[in-house]
């Protein structure tokens, strides 16, 4: 990719979204991969990702998606440590639900307890009193898992009432717990597994685009990891670009409340993502990249 982005004060492509009272860039950061390997203990270069957070914030983005769970308490502290005291400007959305075992999985914690615990460790290491977005993280690592959110999402209300949390929101959600979630308090986004592929929540995006909600996509462990596709590949060829940069783009086309958060523990890789998500796609290309998530193309 020739263009490359200069000056701190180069537009983010896909504008700026809001939430609740936060206004924040459509185009965030993902902080996940700042850890170390499988999202365990610290980076193998901290100075590195002290720059990568630095360089996002220099860049103008104002959405840096975090957990607790991430490290544990690793990516918190290199956020704390990187950007605070924090610009008014800049907006950190986490999630609770979640723990990690000693193997590297993520068990759930969800009980009142876990959530409180959660909430008041994410203050502690990022070094605020009040969150900005807090997350309920649902299902498992295999994705969505039916049943009530009501316990733990209820608990995030009360900390909420009481000036911890500003906003609310749910991740790994069926539509169903979203809609739940929404009969308890607002919430004011989804965080789900969602590209071009993967399409599951195509008709949840707009119910919650009409109704001011973001829709927040990952993939799976959180980073954007290409998708292996023959239309990806031949509309990026065309454009001279990598196909990572075409689904980004494709992402901010698809509805104006999503909101990306791809991840990178490398300053020239988030500047390659910043540029490639601010591609213009025509409506050709759309069609042709819209089929691969509806059978049309193999993957």
């Amino acid at each position: 990719m020739s263009e490359t982005l200069n000056t701190p004060s180069a537009q983010l492509p896909g504008g700026t979204w809001t939430l609740g009272d936060l206004t924040v860039t459509r185009f965030g950061y993902g902080a996940m991969q700042l850890a170390g390997p499988g999202v365990m203990g610290p980076p193998a270069d901290r100075d590195g990702a002290l720059a990568v957070l630095r360089a996002a914030a220099g860049l103008g983005i104002s959405h840096i998606d975090t957990s607790g769970a991430y490290g544990p308490r690793v990516t918190n502290r290199l956020i704390r440590e990187a950007l605070h005291p924090y610009p008014a400007s800049l907006h950190l959305v986490t999630k609770v639900g979640a723990v990690r075992d000693q193997q590297g999985g993520w068990p759930p914690a969800r009980r009142p307890e876990d959530i409180r615990r959660a909430v008041h460790e994410n203050l502690e290491d990022l070094g605020v009193d009040t969150l900005d977005v807090v997350n309920l993280r649902l299902g498992d690592a295999q994705g969505p898992r039916p049943g009530s959110l009501a316990e733990p999402f209820e608990t995030l209300v009360e900390l909420q009432q009481k000036g911890l949390i500003r906003h609310l929101g749910v991740s790994n959600a069926t539509a169903e717990q979203v809609a739940e979630a929404r009969g308890i308090a607002p919430i004011v986004c989804v965080q789900n597994m969602y590209n071009l592929a993967y399409r599951r929540d195509d008709a949840l995006i707009d119910e919650l685009a009409g109704q001011g909600i973001a829709y927040v996509p990952f993939f799976p462990l959180g980073g954007f990891t290409p998708l292996q596709s023959t239309a990806l590949s031949a509309v990026a060829a065309r454009l001279d670009t990598t196909p990572m940069s075409v689904a980004l783009a494709w992402l901010l086309h698809r509805s104006p409340n999503i909101l990306l958060i791809p991840g990178t523990s490398s300053v020239a890789h988030l500047r390659e993502n910043v540029t490639g998500a601010g591609l213009s796609l025509s409506s050709e290309e759309l069609n042709e990249l819209d089929k691969i998530g509806h059978g049309g193309m193999s993957l």
